[in-house]
C-alpha cells in the first residue's frame, strides 16, 4: 500500500470507528423517548432522507429482475438490524451491544460455509467457535458473578449480525455489477415505503415530537444515527476497502467496541469481569478467524 493511501487509509478506519462505535449510544438516547420499534423506523426514514437525490438518480442504474434483490439487501443490512438493535438495547447497555456487533465477520464466515459453498478450516473454524464462546459469556454476566442467568435479549443482537453476515454473502454471489453506492442508497429507496407506513399508521412518533418533552432531542439522536452510521459511514467503508485490503478494512472490527464500551462509561455504565472477558474471547475469535 503506497505511504500516502496508508494514512488515508488509517484515518479512515479510525473515522469509521469513531462512527460505528457511536451508534450504540445514540441509539441508547432515542429509545429515552421513544419505542424500539419507532427508534428502528425512524433511523431508516431518516436516512433514506439523506439519500434520497443520490437514490433517485442511481435507481435508473438497476436491471428491472434485481429489483427484488436489492430491497432484500435493504432488509438485510438497514431495516431489520435497525429494529434489533433497539429492541435489545432496552435490555442492553450500550457497549455490550457495540461488543456483541464485532460477531459480524463470523457470521459472514458461517453463513458462508452453510450456504454458499465457502471453504474454510483450521484457525478460521477454531476463531468462530471461540468467538461464539465469547457471546455465551457475555450474555451471562451479572453483577457480583461472572455467570449468572443468560441474557435472552443478546440473541436479537446475534441475529442482526447473521443478517449482516447473510447479506454480505449474498451480494457477493448474487447481486453482480451494482455499484455498491447505488446498492445502499438504492435499497433505502426500496425499503423505506415501510418505515413511513409504519411510522404514519402504527406509532405515535408524531404527538410525541408535539407533546413530549425531550423528543426533538431524542429525534435530533436519532437523526445523527441515520446520517452518520448509515449514510457517511458506508461511503467511508467502501472508500476505505478501495485503497486497502480486506484485511485491514475488517480491522475496524477491533476497534470499534472501544470505542462504543469508551461512551458506555462515560454514561455510567458498568463493565463486569464476565463482560471483559466475552470481549476478549469474541474479539480473539474474530482475529483467528480472520488469519489466511
Amino acid at each position: 500500500m503506497p505511504e500516502k493511501n496508508r494514512f488515508a487509509a488509517v484515518v479512515l478506519l479510525l473515522t469509521l470507528s469513531v462512527i460505528w462505535g457511536t451508534s450504540f449510544i445514540l441509539i441508547k438516547q432515542g429509545l429515552k423517548v421513544f419505542s424500539p420499534d419507532e427508534v428502528g423506523a425512524l433511523r431508516v426514514a431518516t436516512a433514506f432522507l439523506f439519500l434520497m437525490p443520490v437514490s433517485l438518480q442511481r435507481v435508473k442504474e438497476i436491471q428491472r429482475p434485481d429489483y427484488w434483490k436489492i430491497f432484500l439487501s435493504g432488509m438485510l443490512a438497514v431495516f431489520i438490524p435497525a429494529f434489533l438493535f433497539a429492541s435489545a438495547q432496552t435490555h442492553l447497555n450500550s457497549s455490550l451491544a457495540g461488543i456483541l456487533n464485532t460477531q459480524s465477520p463470523i457470521w459472514t464466515m458461517i453463513i458462508g460455509a452453510a450456504f454458499f459453498s465457502q471453504r474454510f478450516r483450521g484457525w478460521a473454524i477454531f476463531g468462530a467457535i471461540i468467538s461464539l464462546a465469547g457471546c455465551i459469556v457475555l450474555a451471562m454476566a451479572r453483577p457480583g458473578s461472572v455467570w449468572g442467568g443468560f441474557n435472552s435479549w443478546s440473541l436479537l443482537i446475534v441475529l442482526a449480525c447473521a443478517c449482516y453476515g447473510l447479506n454480505l454473502n449474498f451480494i457477493k454471489f448474487k447481486v453482480t455489477g451494482v455499484d455498491p453506492m447505488t446498492l445502499i442508497s438504492v435499497s433505502l429507496l426500496f425499503i423505506a415505503p415501510l418505515a413511513y407506513i409504519y411510522l404514519f399508521g402504527f406509532t405515535e412518533v408524531v404527538n410525541k415530537l408535539s407533546s413530549t418533552p425531550g423528543a426533538w432531542s431524542a429525534f435530533g439522536f436519532v437523526a445523527i444515527l441515520a446520517l452518520m452510521s448509515t449514510a457517511v459511514a458506508n461511503l467511508l467503508f467502501y472508500k476505505l476497502l478501495r485503497i486497502s485490503s480486506p484485511f485491514f478494512t475488517s480491522s475496524v472490527t477491533y476497534v470499534m467496541p472501544i470505542v462504543s464500551v469508551m461512551w458506555g462509561v462515560i454514561d455510567g455504565e458498568v463493565l463486569l469481569l464476565g463482560h471483559l472477558t466475552g470481549m476478549v474471547l469474541i474479539l480473539g475469535g474474530v482475529f483467528l478467524a480472520n488469519q489466511k
